[in-house]
C-alpha cells in the first residue's frame, strides 16, 4: 500500500512542517480545495501507511518523507474524514484527522483576554472538552506569542512534537488545535519552540486544572466536573453576611500535615472533611484557611511555590474531592478561605518561567523580574495577559470552588519595587518612585471585581509594611482589601510574651502602643504558620518560665487575642500547644492530646471561640474605636492592663495579669454600677490553672477609681486573664 511520490513534492511549507517551525501547519495539513479537486496532506511519523477509513482508499508516501497525500474531486471526501492505518511498530489506528477541522476559539474571547479583561480565560486557554459536528475531543488552546512553533505531546502521541502542532490564531500571541476522540485522563504538555533562537521547551498547561502527581509535573485532561454542590442557603446567607461586624474567627491549617494516613501517606480531601469538619466546628472557629492547594511539585514549598495555578493539587485527590471539602465546611457552618499567591512564582523548568522561551510571564530584567533571595520570578503586572491570567485565577477560585474568600501572600513584595534589594538591584518607577505601579493597579483591579461579584466574600492582605489604606476602597485611594494582617500586633505581642516576667514592666509599650494605629485599617490578628517554623519555635515553646508558667502563658496569650480588636487567627497545632515546631512532612503531634495541660489548652481555645462568637462586645466594632475603652494601661510596674470592649447592649471588662503573682485587692474601675459575674478565668482548673480569683458573682462598689464612678477590689490570678460582664 505505499505508493511513491517524488520528493520533488516537498514545498518550502511541508519542509517547515518536516523541521518542526510552522506556526499554522492547517495551511499546509488537511483538506485543500484546488479549483474543482481536492488535495488531502497529512504528516504522520511513526506511520506504516494509511487509508480512509470510509473508503479503504490509500493515500501516497512521499518518498523520502513522513508525508502522505491524496488528490480527487471536490467533495468526495467528507468534511471531517477518518483515518485508518498501521503504525511502525504494527500497532492499527482509526482516528480523525485533526487538521480538517477548522479554528474552533471565539474571536472574541481572544480580543478581550488580549485587551486583559476576560474573566473566565480559563473557560476557553488550557484543555477542555469539546464537541465539533458531533464530534466529541479535547480544544487545546495557549498564550505564547513568542513561540515559532507549538505541539501538544502526551502518551497519545509518544510525547513527540512533530504530531501534533497547533495553529497560532493571528498576531493575539494564541495557539490552538482540536483533537478528535483523545480521552479523558490524557496526560499532555506543550512543546515549544521560540522564534527568535529555535531553543525548544516542553511546558506544563499555565490553565491546567489537574495535574500528575509529583514528582511527574504533566497537565490531565480534566472533563467537566461532576460534583453536585448542596450548600444554596450557605451561599445565599453570605450574600448579605456583614463580616464587618460579625465574628471571624480562623484555623489555618496545611492539608498536607493536618492529619496522614497509613505509613505517613497524604489522605484524600474527602477523608480530610469528614474528619476536619467536626474538630472545627467543636472548637467554635467560623473559617478555616487553607495554605495553598495550588498544584506544586515540592512539598517543602508549602504550595507557595505554584507551578499550577488553576489546579487543586493531586496529592489530595481530584478537583471534585476538594469541591467536596468545600461543600462539606459550608453545609456544616464554616468558611474557606484559601491561601493565594499572585507574587512570585519559580523557576521550574516545566513551569511559567521563559514559557515559549522568552520572559513572558516574568519581566526579562532580572531587577524588575526576580526575587534572588527567594529563588523565584515576578509576575510582569503591566502586561494584560499576564493581569488577566491572575484576575481569571482568583475568580476561578471563588466561582468554581465556592471558596469564601482570598488571603494574598507577600503583598508588600508586590508594591515596592526596592522590597528586599540593594539600592543598584531595582529600577525606579516613571515618576522616580520605590512604588510598583502596575502590581498596584492590578491588586485595585482585582479587588474592585472580586467584591463586585461575589458579594460577602472577603480578601486578606499579607502586608508588613505601613501603606496606607490597604483596606480602604478605591474609590478613596485604597487597595480595596477586605482584611490586613497586623503584623506590628503579632510581632509586638510574642515579642512581650517571650520576655521573662520580671522585665515585662519595662516593654508594656508592646501591647499598648498597637492601639496608636488599631483603626486605621481592618485588621485580621494572626498567629499563622510563619511564626512556629524556621527555629523561631513552637507557640508554647516561645513561652517563658516552667512548664506551668509556659501554660498560663499561653492561655493569657489567647485570652489577649481573643479580647483585642480585630478578627482571629490560630494557626493549626497551636490550639493544643504543640511542643514542636511545625514540620510539614509529619502530623501535627496529636498525642498530646492525651496530657491534660493540652487538653486544658485545646478547652481554652473553644471557649473562647464560644464567648467571642456570642459576646457582640467582643466583635462588633472590631474596626472601629468605639468598641474600645481603655480602663488603665499604665500600670507597667505590675504588668497589669485593663480595658473594656463595647457594643450597642452590653460592655465586657478585661483584665490581664502578665506576671506569676497574684493581685490581691486589685481595684479597678467599672463602666456602671451594678452586679458582675466572671464570664472567663484562664487560670481555671478547668483550663489546668490554679483557679485564683473572685467568687462567679460580685457587686460594684461606690468608689470613684480610674475616672469611673464605681470600681471593685479583684484578685487577679497569676498569668492570667479576666472577662467580667455586668448582670
Amino acid at each position: 500500500m505505499d505508493h511513491k511520490v517524488d520528493i520533488r513534492q516537498i514545498t518550502p511549507e511541508m519542509q517547515r512542517i518536516i523541521d518542526s517551525r510552522h506556526h499554522d501547519p492547517f495551511s499546509v495539513l488537511g483538506q485543500h480545495e484546488q479549483g474543482e479537486a481536492a488535495l488531502v496532506r497529512l504528516f504522520l511519523p511513526k506511520v506504516q501507511w494509511v487509508e480512509f477509513a470510509e473508503s479503504g482508499e490509500a493515500l501516497q508516501r512521499i518518498e523520502g518523507s513522513d508525508f502522505f497525500i491524496w488528490q480527487g474531486a471536490k467533495g468526495q471526501l467528507s468534511s471531517h474524514y477518518r483515518l485508518r492505518g498501521e503504525l511502525s511498530d504494527g500497532q492499527s489506528f482509526e482516528r480523525y484527522d485533526p487538521y480538517c477541522f477548522s479554528a474552533q476559539l471565539g474571536e472574541l474571547d481572544i480580543h478581550l483576554f488580549n485587551e486583559g479583561k476576560h474573566w473566565h480565560a480559563y473557560r476557553f486557554l488550557g484543555a477542555h472538552q469539546h464537541t465539533v459536528d458531533g464530534i466529541d475531543g479535547v480544544l487545546f488552546a495557549v498564550w505564547a506569542p513568542g513561540a515559532e512553533r507549538i505541539s501538544v505531546v502526551g502518551e497519545f502521541n509518544g510525547w513527540d512534537g512533530r504530531c501534533h502542532p497547533m495553529r497560532v490564531r493571528g498576531g493575539s500571541g494564541v495557539w490552538e488545535l482540536f483533537i478528535p476522540e483523545l480521552p479523558l485522563g490524557s496526560l499532555y504538555k506543550f512543546e515549544i519552540r521560540n522564534a527568535q533562537h529555535g531553543s525548544i521547551s516542553l511546558k506544563s498547561d499555565p490553565y491546567g486544572q489537574f495535574f500528575e502527581q509529583r514528582p511527574n509535573t504533566a497537565s490531565v485532561v480534566l472533563g467537566e466536573s461532576q460534583y453536585g454542590w448542596q450548600d444554596s442557603n450557605w451561599m445565599e446567607v453570605r450574600k448579605k453576611r456583614d463580616w464587618l461586624q460579625e465574628p471571624l474567627s480562623i484555623y489555618e491549617l496545611h492539608l498536607g500535615s493536618w492529619q496522614r494516613g497509613e505509613d505517613n501517606g497524604f489522605i484524600n480531601y474527602r477523608q480530610i472533611a469528614e474528619q476536619l469538619v467536626p474538630y472545627v466546628k467543636k472548637l467554635g472557629f467560623t473559617h478555616i484557611e487553607l495554605l495553598p492547594i495550588s498544584e506544586h511539585p515540592l512539598d517543602a514549598s508549602w504550595g507557595y511555590q505554584t507551578t499550577g495555578f488553576y489546579a487543586p493539587t493531586s496529592r489530595f485527590g481530584s478537583p471534585d474531592d476538594f469541591r467536596y471539602l468545600i461543600d462539606h465546611c459550608h453545609q456544616n457552618g464554616i468558611g474557606v478561605l484559601l491561601d493565594w499567591v499572585p507574587a512570585h512564582f519559580p523557576k521550574d523548568a516545566h513551569g511559567l518561567g521563559r514559557f515559549d522561551g522568552e520572559a513572558l510571564y516574568e519581566h526579562a530584567d532580572p531587577r524588575q523580574g526576580e526575587h534572588r533571595d527567594w529563588g523565584t520570578l515576578i509576575f510582569n503586572y503591566g502586561r494584560s495577559e499576564v493581569k488577566n491570567f491572575l484576575i481569571s485565577n482568583a475568580i476561578y477560585w471563588m466561582e468554581e470552588f465556592h471558596l469564601d474568600g482570598l488571603r494574598v501572600d507577600a503583598v508588600a513584595s508586590m508594591l515596592y519595587l526596592d522590597y528586599s534589594r540593594e539600592p543598584d538591584e531595582w529600577i525606579p518607577n516613571e515618576h522616580g518612585g520605590r512604588e510598583n505601579l502596575q502590581a498596584i493597579a492590578f491588586l485595585r483591579e482585582m479587588n474592585e471585581i472580586v467584591h463586585a461579584r461575589f458579594a460577602g466574600a472577603m480578601v486578606m492582605a499579607e502586608e508588613s509594611t505601613s501603606w496606607p489604606q490597604v483596606t480602604r476602597p478605591t474609590w478613596l485611594g485604597g487597595l480595596g482589601f477586605s482584611m490586613k494582617w497586623n503584623m506590628g500586633w503579632m510581632h509586638d505581642s510574642l515579642d512581650y510574651f517571650q520576655q521573662d516576667p520580671v522585665y515585662r514592666q519595662y516593654h508594656q509599650d508592646k501591647l499598648t502602643f498597637g492601639l496608636m494605629y488599631a483603626f486605621q485599617e481592618n485588621f485580621a490578628l494572626p498567629f499563622s504558620h510563619d511564626e512556629v517554623v524556621h527555629e523561631k519555635g513552637s507557640m508554647i515553646a516561645k513561652m517563658p518560665g516552667d512548664e506551668w508558667q509556659k501554660f498560663a502563658n499561653l492561655r493569657l496569650l489567647y485570652t489577649y487575642l481573643f479580647t483585642y480588636p480585630g478578627k482571629k487567627l490560630l494557626f493549626m497545632g497551636a490550639e493544643f500547644a504543640q511542643y514542636s515546631e511545625w514540620n510539614e512532612d509529619v502530623s501535627l503531634d496529636w498525642l498530646l492530646l492525651a496530657d491534660t495541660k493540652h487538653q486544658g489548652i485545646q478547652q481554652l481555645v473553644g471557649d473562647l471561640n464560644g464567648l467571642y462568637r456570642n459576646q457582640t462586645a467582643l466583635y462588633k466594632h472590631d474596626f472601629d474605636g468605639q468598641g474600645f475603652e481603655w480602663i488603665d494601661c499604665h500600670d507597667s510596674s505590675q504588668s497589669v492592663l485593663s480595658y473594656l470592649r463595647h457594643s450597642e447592649n452590653e460592655t465586657l471588662v478585661v483584665v490581664l495579669n502578665f506576671t506569676p503573682i497574684p493581685r490581691e485587692n486589685y481595684r479597678i474601675g467599672l463602666p456602671e454600677s451594678g452586679e458582675y459575674e466572671v464570664l472567663f478565668n484562664s487560670d481555671s482548673t478547668y483550663y489546668g490553672g490554679s483557679n485564683v480569683g473572685n467568687a462567679a458573682r460580685f457587686s460594684s462598689e461606690a468608689e470613684t477609681w480610674m475616672g469611673k464612678s464605681d470600681s471593685v477590689a479583684l484578685t487577679l490570678p497569676p498569668l492570667a486573664g479576666l472577662i467580667l460582664r455586668r448582670c
